[in-house]
């Protein structure tokens, strides 16, 4: 799936609610997501790697959303101008 079409879909599933919660508490259930991620990279299966990976994608993508910016525009930075 192409990053614009994803960023899509999780506006099209939970765009309304997730504006409705928030900027704030969208950025706290990321963290509590990458938490998540970091724990399964420590002690969890591929599996629930696989798992958290795609939920802290969902919640960048829902945070993009409400800031009303493209994920393909924050990736394009490592395509024309990748830190070092």
């Amino acid at each position: 799936m192409e990053i614009a079409a994803f960023q899509q879909l999780m506006d099209d599933l939970y765009g309304e609610h997730d504006r409705e919660r928030g900027i704030p508490s969208t950025v706290a259930w990321l963290c509590e997501e990458v938490g998540e991620l970091a724990q399964a990279v420590r002690k969890g299966t591929v599996d629930q790697q696989l798992h958290e990976l795609g939920d802290v994608l969902a919640w960048v993508a829902s945070l993009a959303n409400q800031l009303g910016l493209s994920l393909d525009d924050a990736a394009q930075r490592y395509v024309t101008d990748p830190p070092t």
